[in-house]
């Protein structure tokens, strides 16, 4: 009988036996009692029962390791870090449209960047700030949210982390972006303080976002300081004509106020609210805002960068207020904030956060369609108005001078107070990301100067690399300096310092002499961002690039030359060791010169450097006072 055992002559199924045998494992094996022994020597005649329990076990384990062997195949090259949710839209999930609520993206968003950086930390985490996020498509019901999440970077107790959502098609199997966003999340112990492990990159895409994710810090922490020098030191002036004046919509009549109850389902396990939660909260008292405007289904295109104040918790009551602030030609910008107490009693609210929108109404053909003007309420109602046009030319700014890509980035960019801070942001990053490319190839080496070259997209880059016996933070004073590089440099004839932007950016003109058969001069208008390290290990920056000022416009005197990414790296070696290494981005007037020394036509690269070296050793005792402010 195939479904039973024959034992003493008794027919015992199958299904009871193995339960019996589960049993006896788990309450009287380690007991040895005899009458087990007696009971499965009746079972199992001469047949040991540990062989038994041996043979199952041994199974088991082989089939565990084949398991754990077949699942360490697959995540080998994963990121440690790396979190991926999946969920189909179902329509509990969607607007009246039928789309996926943007408001449900952004708590599943909030919910995989938080598994990630509690991965990393080993405790739990808090949402502290979210960047710049820009929908580029809408999900329908049906379709898949793929949500892929990792930490880019890990500081003292705060982490960057890095999350990607596409959707996907089933039915047709196609896939596209739908959006990126930055989110740094804070490590919350109650009884000891947080000191998160560094991150350890691996690829070249890994290296990279651990790079730049420092100069992002940077740039967040700032943040607020250049939204108030940009309303203090611009003048904002409307533009009737690109507006629909035929109708008006005083602003007071989008302003909506709402009310809602932190209850478990909203927190972590530590009663704090989900980030996410109170972003899908925000995003429907907007909505609803910027309806009031358009008489429309709006769409969210855009969620401006954001700071978490302070925490809430289960049972605090919070209170979102939203209000249109101004209505462009196809876009309105709408403001929320967010308040909590815990008593109606309570004399102040607490204020956790503040968000500004950006609002779409779309046609049949997906088309912007012209809004109507918004009329601003006297006092603080004008205040937003002027301020929301402000943050539109800061959006455009961090749109394309920060999230862009190097090959879209013109060679020479306006330079402009109110976007100092993009720009020394874009110089920086491009210098680090061009470091961390992988594929830089040895071209040759001659008296220890190392020459590697790179061929990337439609760039040929160089990088010459050396040690000299100087301190790292010495080096680094003396060629930040780019008065000082025509002592050592030939092809500076001149660098005059026009404008110390602050600490660690400033713009110079340069004069450098005519290339090969081109005897007229060439000049630049060069902007020097410098970086001191941010944790052991990370390099000294000094990154150079062209920009414009009216100041300093082409003159028939001169060709004028430009730069798109240039710049040292120094890292500190040992003591009094420096590796020194220069990094050059060719651009096309530049080229012809590039080519001839990497094939060896020319030793101007090598010399140039050694009398760097030189320049470095014969100085290096010239800066002691300054050495003591790095």
């Amino acid at each position: 009988m195939p479904s039973a055992v024959l034992c003493g002559g008794t027919c015992i199924p199958a299904i009871i036996l193995s339960s019996l045998i589960w049993f006896l494992s788990l309450t009287c094996l380690h007991f040895c009692s005899p009458w087990v022994s007696v009971l499965c020597r009746a079972f199992f005649g001469k047949q040991s029962f540990a062989s038994v329990f041996s043979s199952r076990t041994s199974r088991k384990l082989a089939s565990h390791a084949g398991d754990e062997d077949a699942m360490a195949d697959g995540k080998d090259d994963r990121n440690p870090t790396e979190v991926q949710m999946s969920q189909v839209v179902l329509p509990c999930h969607t607007n009246q449209r039928g789309e996926l609520s943007i408001g449900q993206l952004l708590k599943w968003i909030d919910t995989t960047a938080c598994l990630s950086a509690e991965r990393h930390a080993g405790c739990p985490c808090v949402t502290a700030s979210m960047d710049d996020i820009y929908f580029e498509h809408t999900i329908s019901v049906g379709q898949v949210v793929n949500i892929k999440a990792k930490v880019n970077r890990a500081f003292n107790s705060s982490m960057e982390v890095g999350i990607q959502v596409a959707s996907e098609d089933l039915c047709s199997e196609k896939q596209w972006t739908v959006c990126k966003a930055l989110a740094t999340f804070v490590a919350h112990q109650q009884l000891s303080k947080v000191k998160l492990k560094q991150i350890t990159p691996r690829t070249e895409e890994e290296k990279m976002e651990h790079s730049v994710a420092a100069e992002r810090r940077r740039m967040r922490l700032v943040y607020a300081d250049t939204i108030k020098d940009l309303l203090a030191s611009c003048t904002v002036k409307d533009d009737p004509e690109s507006k629909d004046c035929s109708r008006t919509v005083p602003a007071e009549k989008t302003r909506v106020e709402s009310v809602e109850l932190v209850l478990p389902p909203h927190a972590n396990h530590q009663g704090n609210t989900f980030g996410g939660q109170i972003m899908a909260w925000m995003e429907n008292v907007a909505t609803i805002a910027a309806s009031r405007l358009c008489r429309a289904h709006p769409t969210l295109k855009a969620i401006e960068m954001f700071q978490f104040r302070g925490p809430s918790q289960v049972g605090d009551r919070l209170v979102l207020k939203a209000i249109v602030n101004n209505a462009f030609k196809h876009s309105m910008e709408v403001g929320v904030c967010v308040e909590a107490y815990r008593q109606e009693a309570e004399p102040r609210w607490r204020h956790i956060n503040s968000a500004f929108m950006t609002f779409v109404v779309l046609d049949a053909d997906d088309q912007p369609q012209k809004l109507p003007w918004i009329q601003p309420q006297p006092g603080d109602g004008e205040r937003r108005y002027r301020e929301a046009q402000a943050r539109k030319k800061i959006r455009l700014d961090r749109k394309y001078i920060v999230s862009c890509k190097q090959t879209e980035v013109p060679l020479s960019v306006p330079w402009d107070p109110s976007n100092q801070v993009y720009l020394s942001y874009n110089n920086v990053s491009a210098l680090k990301v061009l470091v961390a490319k992988d594929n830089w190839v040895l071209s040759s080496e001659i008296s220890q100067v190392h020459l590697y070259t790179l061929e990337d997209d439609k760039f040929l880059s160089f990088h010459l690399e050396m040690l000299v016996h100087v301190d790292a933070a010495q080096a680094f004073l003396l060629l930040s300096d780019l008065r000082r590089r025509p002592e050592w440099d030939r092809h500076y004839r001149s660098a005059e310092l026009v404008q110390q932007v602050d600490e660690d950016d400033a713009i110079y003109h340069v004069i450098s002499p005519g290339l090969g058969s081109d005897a007229k001069p060439q000049d630049f208008v060069i902007l020097a961002s410098r970086r001191k390290p941010c944790d052991n290990g990370d390099p000294y920056i000094i990154a150079l690039r062209s920009v414009t000022l009216p100041t300093h416009p082409e003159t028939p005197e001169y060709r004028r030359g430009e730069t798109l990414c240039s710049g040292f790296c120094l890292w500190r070696e040992g003591d009094q060791l420096t590796k020194v290494s220069y990094y050059n981005q060719a651009t096309p007037g530049f080229l012809n010169y590039v080519t001839s020394n990497v094939a060896g036509l020319s030793s101007e690269f090598y010399s140039t450097f050694k009398a760097c070296e030189h320049f470095l050793l014969d100085n290096r005792n010239d800066l002691a006072p300054s050495l003591q402010t790095l």
